[in-house]
């Protein structure tokens, strides 16, 4: 499940430009109920792409925006609560790990969801029957 997060260079505290990722992944995994599960913990990976400051655009001028995608299959966040969970999480995130100039209404996020089976790791496609069955496996163990 990866996150994307793109900002302009300086935005983030130097700890932050580290800790985004982590953080994102532990609210992801605790909105889902997946926290302690070695495989759904596995399957979410990301990257930070910084850019300088005038590369990024809003309303067609340049503006210090930072962006956070999410990509899942089809079943996760399932409702419109899970997934505003998220997006306050995302946002709260954003908000402890930049600098005190960065305003939190620049901070936008998206959630976009893969259909059933449009969604794969390792050369495997996933339904999300089969997705559901492999973190359910992974958790009794």
């Amino acid at each position: 499940m990866p996150i994307t997060v793109t900002a302009p260079t300086g935005t983030f505290t130097e700890a932050g430009e580290h800790e985004i990722l982590p953080r994102l992944t532990a609210a992801l995994l605790d909105i889902s109920g997946g926290t302690g599960n070695e495989f759904f913990t596995g399957i979410i990976g990301g990257t930070v792409h910084l850019l300088p400051p005038g590369a990024i655009y809003a309303g067609a001028v340049n503006r210090q925006i930072v962006m956070v995608e999410l990509k899942l299959p089809n079943i996760g966040l399932p409702d419109p609560q899970s997934r505003a969970a998220f997006i306050t999480a995302a946002t709260d995130i954003v908000d402890a790990l930049t600098t005190p100039s960065h305003n939190r209404a620049d901070t936008w996020v998206n959630i976009l969801n893969a259909p059933d089976g449009g969604w794969g790791i390792g050369g495997r496609a996933y339904t999300g029957d089969a997705l559901i069955a492999a973190v359910t496996a992974a958790g009794s163990a």
